[in-house]
């Protein structure tokens, strides 16, 4: 089944500065429970370098003030977890003429009206503390925290020198009463600053060393390591960036190296120890609260002309300094692809890549029609004369729409002529020819025209007779 606790436990802890406690967790279970320590919320691991989590229970080595707190122990198998809460408190012998002024509970134990336990003043930031001795030139700004908690709320004062500051030096935020703002540093702001936090069970207090630096008058410094050689992908994006501490706000410039032969790419080149370079546009410089100045080149989609020596340059009225670095761009993955032949109708406007194939549609549509006209009505020979090949004069076409061939060799008037002679002859005609005979003879002239692709135009004109 889920944990549970086996023993009875004292939920309200106290020990005195500096001394050990050890907080039990006395829990069981089937299958044994894992157990996991927190305090205020937050995850006790083994960085806590004075905590160290035991088989029974946590124990911390030399408690300091802002070890009080709220301590869980939670225990956890297959079928729940249960908790075990604990509230520790900081004894400090300095504030024991405090601690009899704070009325007492029945219960023996420092409670406020609503019933929740008094809890001395105690750092809620810790990590943010441990620079205590700061150094920063004249002119530049620092901030300086004392971020606390406890019950009731604590107050903080702020001393320079164990003399406490004006509201005038302290400034009016009270948001941020925890942080000191120092601003615009002179020399007379050097000394010791420290904060007191207090309430009615107890105080806690931290201390910085505060060093403004005189300055010099010189050129700019690069500080740091940057810029540093970067390498990018084909077409990524990358930057440089650059550290110069002035005196007065310095100008930051970006040169890139002319590689030896294409001089001739650029407007103009500047010279620098002896090489040529070009002047790449730049973003704003930014002021740092140690008193530095801060510029970034960004580079984008960066190509092969890209790579190369980059260099900072960062100059006052007093000279200037630089630092180079290289870029190194990787080649593109992808292969180049083989050029594509232009096409040949992409010079070509629309109506005539339309007409085209509608063209090349109504031709052989045109030639179909003439293959079908010619199998359906064919030309034959004249019935009195069978094996004998007629000449052309003599040709007589029987079918009722004779194409040109038909009538290549004689002309309309013949042609009427020639019919109205055998019409006269009437029955002396054989019987397959006077079964053809009519009285009348029609005619339908047809006019076409044909366009070539080759642009050439030509008309031609079927006359069709019928008798």
């Amino acid at each position: 089944g889920p944990p549970r606790i086996a023993d009875k436990v004292i939920h309200r802890q106290s020990v005195r500065l500096g001394r050990t406690i050890k907080l039990l967790c006395p829990v069981e279970g089937d299958p044994p429970p894992l157990t996991m320590w927190m305090k205020d919320g937050r995850t006790i691991h083994s960085g806590w370098t004075r905590f160290r989590i035991l088989q029974q229970g946590l124990k911390i080595k030399e408690v300091e003030s802002e070890d009080a707190g709220t301590y869980i122990c939670k225990a956890t198998n297959g079928f729940g977890s249960t908790n075990v809460n604990y509230t520790l408190i900081v004894i400090d012998d300095a504030s024991s003429g405090k601690d009899s002024q704070v009325p007492e509970g029945s219960n023996g134990e420092y409670e406020d009206h609503t019933g929740k336990q008094w809890a001395r003043p105690r750092f809620t930031q810790p990590a943010k503390m441990r620079r205590r001795v700061i150094a920063r030139p004249v002119g530049s700004s620092i901030r300086l925290k004392c971020v606390a908690s406890g019950n009731p709320r604590p107050d903080i004062t702020w001393l320079k020198d164990n003399k406490p500051l004006t509201p005038q030096e302290i400034g009016e935020n009270k948001k941020k009463k925890w942080t000191l703002n120092l601003k615009n540093l002179k020399p007379e702001d050097s000394g010791k600053y420290t904060c007191r936090v207090f309430n009615k069970v107890g105080e806690i207090n931290a201390t910085y060393k505060v060093e403004v630096i005189q300055r010099t008058r010189s050129k700019p410094i690069l500080t740091g390591t940057h810029p540093v050689n970067t390498t990018v992908d084909y077409g990524g994006t990358t930057s440089f960036q650059c550290k110069v501490r002035s005196d007065v706000k310095p100008v930051i410039q970006w040169l890139k190296r002319v590689e030896y032969g294409t001089e001739s790419k650029y407007n103009s080149t500047i010279d620098v120890g002896g090489q040529k370079f070009v002047v790449l546009p730049t973003g704003e410089v930014w002021s740092r609260p140690d008193g530095s100045y801060l510029n970034k080149l960004m580079i984008t989609r960066a190509k092969e002309e890209d790579a190369g020596m980059y260099i900072c340059l960062g100059a006052n009225t007093m000279g200037y300094s630089f630092r180079s670095a290289f870029l190194t761009v990787l080649p593109d993955p992808k292969p180049p692809s083989a050029p594509v032949p232009p096409s040949s109708t992409s010079s070509l406007p629309w109506p005539v890549i339309i007409g085209i194939p509608a063209g090349a549609v109504f031709i052989f549509g045109t030639i179909l029609l003439w293959l079908c006209q010619t199998k359906k009505k064919p030309c034959s020979s004249p019935a009195a004369a069978p094996m004998h090949r007629p000449q052309p004069r003599d040709r007589i076409c029987v079918s009722q729409v004779p194409d040109k061939d038909c009538i290549s060799s004689i002309n309309y008037e013949e042609y009427v002529a020639q019919q109205q002679h055998l019409l006269s002859q009437g029955p002396a005609l054989a019987p397959a020819m006077a079964s053809k005979m009519y009285p009348k003879i029609y005619t339908d002239i047809h006019t076409h025209t044909h366009s070539h692709v080759e642009g050439k135009v030509h008309q031609h004109q079927h006359i069709q007779y019928q008798c």
